[in-house]
Protein backbone atom coordinates (compact mmCIF):
# COMPACT_ATOMS: atom_id res chain seq x y z
CA UNK A 1 0.00 0.00 0.00
CA UNK A 2 1.50 3.37 -0.63
CA UNK A 3 1.29 5.87 1.86
CA UNK A 4 2.84 9.38 3.53
CA UNK A 5 5.06 9.32 6.13
CA UNK A 6 7.60 11.49 7.51
CA UNK A 7 10.55 12.30 6.02
CA UNK A 8 13.46 10.06 7.53
CA UNK A 9 17.40 10.91 6.98
CA UNK A 10 18.65 8.32 4.08
CA UNK A 11 15.59 9.63 1.73
CA UNK A 12 18.08 11.85 0.47
CA UNK A 13 19.33 9.84 -2.91
CA UNK A 14 15.23 9.13 -3.73
CA UNK A 15 14.59 13.21 -2.90
CA UNK A 16 17.14 13.32 -5.63
CA UNK A 17 16.15 11.35 -8.22
CA UNK A 18 12.48 12.13 -7.75
CA UNK A 19 14.16 15.95 -8.40
CA UNK A 20 15.62 15.36 -11.30
CA UNK A 21 13.34 12.90 -13.36
CA UNK A 22 10.76 16.12 -12.39
CA UNK A 23 12.76 19.29 -12.93
CA UNK A 24 12.46 20.31 -16.64
CA UNK A 25 9.08 21.83 -16.36
CA UNK A 26 7.33 18.77 -14.88
CA UNK A 27 9.59 16.49 -17.00
CA UNK A 28 12.80 14.42 -16.48
CA UNK A 29 15.80 16.71 -16.11
CA UNK A 30 18.20 13.00 -16.54
CA UNK A 31 21.67 14.67 -18.05
CA UNK A 32 20.75 18.21 -18.70
CA UNK A 33 23.60 19.38 -16.77
CA UNK A 34 27.20 17.87 -16.10
CA UNK A 35 25.79 17.13 -12.83
CA UNK A 36 22.31 16.04 -12.12
CA UNK A 37 22.76 16.51 -8.54
CA UNK A 38 22.62 20.34 -9.15
CA UNK A 39 18.79 20.43 -9.28
CA UNK A 40 18.27 18.45 -5.78
CA UNK A 41 21.15 20.70 -3.97
CA UNK A 42 19.06 23.63 -5.32
CA UNK A 43 15.27 22.65 -4.51
CA UNK A 44 15.09 19.67 -2.75
CA UNK A 45 18.22 18.79 -0.16
CA UNK A 46 18.33 21.88 1.49
CA UNK A 47 15.03 21.93 2.66
CA UNK A 48 15.19 18.61 4.04
CA UNK A 49 18.49 18.92 5.87
CA UNK A 50 17.43 22.57 7.17
CA UNK A 51 13.57 21.61 8.09
CA UNK A 52 13.11 17.62 8.11
CA UNK A 53 10.19 18.13 10.35
CA UNK A 54 8.35 20.08 6.97
CA UNK A 55 9.36 17.29 4.86
CA UNK A 56 7.05 14.55 3.78
CA UNK A 57 7.31 11.28 1.17
CA UNK A 58 4.94 8.79 -0.66
CA UNK A 59 6.79 5.34 -0.23
CA UNK A 60 5.24 2.71 -1.40
CA UNK A 61 4.61 -1.11 -0.55
CA UNK A 62 8.28 -1.99 -1.26
CA UNK A 63 9.57 0.81 0.40
CA UNK A 64 10.12 2.69 -2.56
CA UNK A 65 10.13 6.96 -2.09
CA UNK A 66 8.53 8.27 -4.98
CA UNK A 67 6.80 11.62 -4.27
CA UNK A 68 7.39 14.19 -1.48
CA UNK A 69 7.23 17.77 -0.50
CA UNK A 70 9.84 20.11 1.36
CA UNK A 71 9.26 23.77 2.51
CA UNK A 72 10.95 26.34 4.75
CA UNK A 73 8.47 27.82 7.16
CA UNK A 74 10.26 31.64 6.93
CA UNK A 75 11.76 32.35 3.37
CA UNK A 76 13.76 35.07 4.62
CA UNK A 77 15.51 32.98 7.22
CA UNK A 78 16.16 30.24 5.52
CA UNK A 79 17.59 32.32 2.06
CA UNK A 80 19.60 33.89 4.67
CA UNK A 81 20.72 29.97 5.81
CA UNK A 82 21.08 29.19 1.91
CA UNK A 83 23.61 31.53 1.27
CA UNK A 84 25.76 31.70 4.01
CA UNK A 85 26.03 27.91 5.18
CA UNK A 86 24.35 25.76 1.88
CA UNK A 87 25.61 26.99 -1.04
CA UNK A 88 29.12 27.26 0.08
CA UNK A 89 29.25 23.58 1.12
CA UNK A 90 28.59 22.76 -2.17
CA UNK A 91 29.17 25.59 -4.90
CA UNK A 92 32.68 24.22 -5.59
CA UNK A 93 30.78 20.83 -7.28
CA UNK A 94 29.40 23.26 -10.04
CA UNK A 95 31.75 25.58 -11.59
CA UNK A 96 30.81 27.90 -14.15
CA UNK A 97 33.45 27.50 -16.61
CA UNK A 98 31.99 24.87 -19.21
CA UNK A 99 28.80 25.12 -18.04
CA UNK A 100 25.97 25.38 -20.87
CA UNK A 101 23.51 28.43 -20.82
CA UNK A 102 20.50 26.50 -18.70
CA UNK A 103 23.08 25.37 -16.00
CA UNK A 104 24.57 28.45 -16.07
CA UNK A 105 21.50 29.94 -15.12
CA UNK A 106 20.26 27.58 -12.46
CA UNK A 107 23.83 28.01 -10.49
CA UNK A 108 23.71 31.99 -10.74
CA UNK A 109 20.27 31.33 -9.12
CA UNK A 110 21.91 29.96 -6.14
CA UNK A 111 24.54 32.37 -6.49
CA UNK A 112 22.28 35.15 -6.14
CA UNK A 113 19.34 33.91 -3.55
CA UNK A 114 19.05 36.03 -0.17
CA UNK A 115 16.53 37.14 2.20
CA UNK A 116 14.60 39.91 0.94
CA UNK A 117 14.50 38.63 -3.08
CA UNK A 118 11.43 36.56 -2.73
CA UNK A 119 8.37 38.46 -3.57
CA UNK A 120 5.64 37.21 -2.13
CA UNK A 121 7.37 36.29 0.70
CA UNK A 122 5.78 38.97 3.64
CA UNK A 123 2.01 38.21 2.78
CA UNK A 124 3.21 34.47 2.59
CA UNK A 125 6.12 33.87 4.98
CA UNK A 126 6.55 29.68 3.78
CA UNK A 127 7.24 28.17 -0.09
CA UNK A 128 7.39 24.77 -0.92
CA UNK A 129 8.18 22.49 -3.66
CA UNK A 130 6.71 19.61 -4.44
CA UNK A 131 7.28 16.87 -7.06
CA UNK A 132 5.99 12.95 -7.83
CA UNK A 133 7.13 10.53 -10.41
CA UNK A 134 4.71 10.17 -13.50
CA UNK A 135 3.02 6.85 -12.08
CA UNK A 136 2.18 8.29 -8.88
CA UNK A 137 0.29 11.22 -10.36
CA UNK A 138 -3.18 11.87 -10.94
CA UNK A 139 -4.04 9.72 -7.53
CA UNK A 140 -4.35 11.78 -4.82
CA UNK A 141 -0.83 12.30 -3.54
CA UNK A 142 -0.58 15.59 -4.65
CA UNK A 143 -3.17 17.25 -2.79
CA UNK A 144 -2.58 14.64 0.57
CA UNK A 145 0.89 15.95 0.65
CA UNK A 146 -0.27 19.88 -0.05
CA UNK A 147 -2.73 18.86 3.28
CA UNK A 148 0.13 16.93 5.54
CA UNK A 149 2.23 19.94 4.93
CA UNK A 150 -0.14 22.86 5.41
CA UNK A 151 -1.51 20.71 8.99
CA UNK A 152 2.22 21.30 10.06
CA UNK A 153 3.01 24.83 9.13
CA UNK A 154 -0.28 26.13 10.31
CA UNK A 155 0.64 24.31 14.05
CA UNK A 156 3.52 26.12 13.71
CA UNK A 157 1.22 29.22 13.29
CA UNK A 158 2.67 30.10 9.82
CA UNK A 159 0.42 32.68 8.61
CA UNK A 160 0.70 31.81 4.51
CA UNK A 161 2.56 29.31 2.36
CA UNK A 162 4.18 30.76 -1.32
CA UNK A 163 5.41 28.79 -4.68
CA UNK A 164 6.76 29.58 -8.22
CA UNK A 165 6.08 27.01 -10.68
CA UNK A 166 7.37 27.31 -14.35
CA UNK A 167 4.89 28.56 -16.66
CA UNK A 168 5.83 25.74 -18.59
CA UNK A 169 4.89 22.95 -16.24
CA UNK A 170 0.99 22.86 -17.13
CA UNK A 171 -0.03 20.02 -15.29
CA UNK A 172 1.14 22.25 -11.73
CA UNK A 173 -0.55 25.54 -12.99
CA UNK A 174 -3.58 23.97 -13.34
CA UNK A 175 -3.20 21.39 -10.00
CA UNK A 176 -2.21 24.63 -7.22
CA UNK A 177 -5.59 26.60 -8.09
CA UNK A 178 -7.58 23.19 -7.26
CA UNK A 179 -5.74 22.51 -4.03
CA UNK A 180 -6.47 26.38 -2.50
CA UNK A 181 -4.20 28.25 -4.15
CA UNK A 182 -4.66 31.39 -5.66
CA UNK A 183 -2.78 33.01 -8.24
CA UNK A 184 -0.30 35.76 -7.60
CA UNK A 185 1.47 38.22 -9.76
CA UNK A 186 4.48 36.61 -11.46
CA UNK A 187 7.30 36.90 -12.78
CA UNK A 188 7.72 36.31 -17.04
CA UNK A 189 7.96 32.54 -17.99
CA UNK A 190 6.56 31.83 -13.99
CA UNK A 191 3.51 31.35 -12.27
CA UNK A 192 3.13 32.10 -8.39
CA UNK A 193 0.52 31.04 -6.10
CA UNK A 194 -0.25 30.98 -2.19
CA UNK A 195 -2.74 30.17 0.30
CA UNK A 196 -3.03 32.02 3.57
CA UNK A 197 -3.32 29.50 6.39
CA UNK A 198 -4.17 32.40 9.41
CA UNK A 199 -7.99 33.84 9.66
CA UNK A 200 -8.59 36.92 8.59
CA UNK A 201 -5.75 37.19 5.98
CA UNK A 202 -6.64 38.65 2.47
CA UNK A 203 -4.49 37.82 -0.83
CA UNK A 204 -3.27 40.93 -2.25
CA UNK A 205 -4.22 42.27 -5.43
Amino acid sequence: MTDIRPFRRGDEPALTEICVRTADAGGDATGMFRDDQLWADIFALPYAARHPDLAFVVETDDRRVVGYIVAAPDTDDFERWFAQSWWPSVRDRYPLDGAGERERGIIAYAENRAPGRARHAAEFPAHLHIDLLPQLQGQGFGRRLIDRLLAALAARGVAGVHLVASEENTGAVLFYPRVGFTALPSEPGSRAFGRLLSPGGRIPA
